[in-house]
């Protein structure tokens, strides 16, 4: 089977193209593991009927084809360890283009409960708005015996750096409640053009999410927004450029860019909230500065609890070559204490 329909994440819930073969599935008593409980019924159903919209899903639930130990649940049940779940047939999808090609990425951890990799700019973490395919997908492709892979958290088809997936879901649960309580710590390099000022700086912009009219998901900063708290740091200036160090206290969507750009110091090579003109000016080399083609920023250090034995971890990803040799290109005014 084909994957079609997508979880709660975020990913794509529509049915298959007019062509797609259908497979009716015939009922199935699934007894819950300890790393399948504490879910709800609702997403662990989307997470095992591959192929079969959100729609569906709650309708089988609403009728009570789902039992769970011979019982009726509505979609909020969260499963324990040892129920028994009757999945009725359900007719399901079967997609005839090509799936998602097996990929692995540079490994910094990984361990049976975490995988931590150093994600390339330009690859989206999970298919939906336009990518057929992510990391995710890939990297579930590349291991098709793992039983629970998911992520931790995102970041944008254009950023760098590390990126967290789990293993198991009580390392899920377990870092998803570090992100809540602001127990993990997340830190990007970025370079922005102008005179930055400040060795230290605290932004706190609210953020409100919204959509273009082609259905671009867009942020922007606005008085009635979600709470929105960064920290830049100065590391190094390189003649008319600032190297900051981004620390996230909130994880808002797009909150680095969208901060810096509101500041007036967008973020070099950003197609979204950036200086357009610098931009295009920037893809053509001029003297000893190279060209530069992508956005300058990158996840370069994360720090956690791990999940399992609660010891502090600390990875790092150093700068691509890219922006290393860009940097080069340009002219280094020293370091910046602190």
């Amino acid at each position: 089977m084909k994957d079609l329909a997508r979880d709660s994440e975020g990913r794509n819930d529509s049915f298959a193209e007019p062509q797609a073969a259908e497979v009716q599935v015939r009922v199935r008593l699934l007894t819950i593991s300890s790393e399948e409980a504490e879910q709800r019924i609702d997403n662990f159903l989307l997470r095992i009927c591959k192929g079969v919209p959100k729609s569906h899903i709650y309708r089988v639930l609403r009728s009570g084809e789902v039992r769970v130990n011979k019982g009726r649940v509505d979609q909020t049940y969260r499963l324990r360890e040892g129920d028994v779940v009757r999945v009725p047939p359900i007719r399901v999808a079967e997609k005839t283009g090509p799936a998602a090609p097996a990929a692995e990425f540079r490994i910094l951890l990984e361990d049976a409960h975490v995988l931590v990799i150093d994600k390339p700019a330009g690859v989206a973490v999970h298919g939906g708005s336009g990518v057929s395919y992510g990391v995710i997908e890939q990297l579930r492709a590349a291991r098709p015996q793992a039983k629970f892979l998911e992520l931790v958290h995102r970041l944008d088809r254009d950023t760098s750096g590390i990126l967290m997936l789990a293993k198991k879901r009580s390392a899920l649960t377990n870092l998803h409640e570090q992100i809540r309580e602001g127990r993990l710590d997340k830190r990007y390099f970025a370079l922005v053009k102008g005179e930055w000022k400040n060795g230290r700086q605290h932004v706190k912009l609210p953020l409100h999410k919204y959509s273009t009219p082609d259905g671009e998901r867009r942020v922007r900063v606005q008085a009635d927004g979600m709470p929105s708290h960064t920290v830049f740091n100065l590391v190094r200036r390189f003649g008319e450029y600032a190297l900051l160090e981004a620390e996230l206290k909130t994880g808002r969507t797009h909150q680095i860019r969208v901060h810096l750009a509101a500041t007036g110091f967008p973020i070099v090579g950003d197609d979204k909230y950036g200086d357009f003109g610098l931009n295009k000016a920037l893809q053509k080399a001029e003297g000893s500065r190279i060209a530069f083609r992508r956005m300058f920023l990158h996840a370069w250090q994360l720090t956690f609890a791990h999940p399992e034995t609660g010891s502090p971890v600390t990875l790092k990803a150093p700068l691509p070559k890219d922006c290393e040799d860009f940097l080069r290109s340009l002219q280094p005014t020293g370091n910046i204490a602190g």
